[in-house]
C-alpha cells in the first residue's frame, strides 16, 4: 500500500480554503480515494462535495454515544469520504473542541487504517487555539499548505498561522493564492512567501464559476468539469500531490510585517 498523503489547510477565516479544499479532493477523486476532514466550527467544507451540510460529529455524539462509522463518514462526489468535527455554538465554549473529539473518535473507529490516497483537513487559522492545532500537533497531517489573499489580514493571518507551525515543528509547502483580484496581488505573495521561506505553489484566481457552482451545492469539478477553472484545481492537486520541498517556516516580527508591506 503506497503511503497516504496527509495534507492540512490553513487559512484566515472566509479566506477560500474550504472552496479549495473541496475542489482540489474533487480533483483527487479522478484517480484517487479521498477522505476530507472539515475541522473548522461552521461546518460547511464538505457541502459542496456532499451536495449539504452534513451533521457534525460533536453534535452525532450527542445523540448517539457509540457511533459508529456510517454514523459520521458519509459518502460525497466521486466516492470522496467526508466528515465535519463541528463545534459549540457561537460564544459558547471551545471552537476547537470538536477537532479533538473529533479526531479521537475517527481514529477509534480506524478510519485512518483505511486504504485511502489522500487526507485533507480543512482547519481555521486559529492556530493558538488547542483544537485547531491539533491535527499538526498530533502528526495526524504530514505537511501543511496556507491559503491567502494579497489583503493585508489574510497575510498577518498566514503570518501568524506560519508561526503556529514553526512552534509545533511542521512541514510547510507552500502558499496558496486565493486571488482576491487586488494589484499586484501575486506578486505580493510570492514575496511574502519568499520571506517566511517557502514559495507560491497555486494560484487560483477569482472566476465566477465558484459562485454558480457553490449556490448549486457543487464543486466546480462537478459542476464545470471541463472548465478552465477546473483544470487550475487540477493544476493545484497535483502540484502538491508531488510536493517534496518542505521548509520549516521563518516567520516575521510584527514590526517586519508592518515594513514589508510599507514598502509594497
Amino acid at each position: 500500500m503506497s503511503k497516504t498523503k496527509r495534507i492540512a489547510i490553513y487559512g484566515k477565516g472566509g479566506i477560500g480554503k474550504s472552496t479549495i479544499v473541496s475542489n482540489i479532493a474533487g480533483a483527487y477523486s479522478e484517480d484517487k480515494k479521498v477522505l476530507v476532514i472539515g475541522c473548522d466550527p461552521k461546518a460547511d467544507t464538505t457541502r459542496t462535495l456532499y451536495g449539504s451540510r452534513l451533521p457534525t460529529i460533536l453534535n452525532i455524539i450527542k445523540e448517539k454515544r457509540n457511533a459508529g462509522r456510517k454514523d459520521v463518514i458519509f459518502s460525497g462526489f466521486n466516492q470522496v469520504m467526508c466528515t465535519e468535527s463541528g463545534g459549540p455554538e457561537p460564544g459558547v465554549g471551545c471552537a476547537g473542541r470538536g477537532v479533538i473529539v473529533a479526531m479521537s473518535l475517527l481514529e477509534r473507529l480506524n478510519v485512518f487504517e483505511e486504504d485511502l490516497d489522500v487526507v485533507i483537513y480543512d482547519v481555521l487559522g486559529d492556530v493558538v487555539c488547542g483544537g485547531f492545532a491539533v491535527p499538526l500537533r498530533e502528526d495526524y497531517a504530514d505537511e501543511v499548505y496556507i491559503v491567502t489573499s494579497g489583503e493585508y489580514m489574510a497575510l498577518y493571518a498566514a503570518n501568524n498561522i506560519s508561526r503556529g507551525i514553526k512552534k509545533l515543528k511542521s512541514r510547510l509547502g507552500g502558499i496558496i493564492c486565493n486571488c482576491k483580484g487586488l494589484d499586484n496581488e501575486e506578486e505580493v505573495v510570492s514575496r511574502f512567501a519568499r520571506k517566511i521561506g517557502t514559495k507560491v505553489i497555486g494560484v487560483i484566481p477569482r472566476n465566477q464559476l465558484v459562485q454558480k457552482s457553490e449556490y448549486d451545492a457543487k464543486t466546480v469539478m462537478e459542476k464545470f468539469p471541463d472548465s478552465d477553472m477546473a483544470e487550475m484545481y487540477r493544476e493545484l492537486s497535483r502540484a502538491i500531490y508531488k510536493n517534496s520541498d518542505f521548509i520549516l517556516p521563518t516567520p516575521l516580527e510584527d514590526e517586519e510585517f508592518e515594513e514589508f508591506f510599507q514598502k509594497l
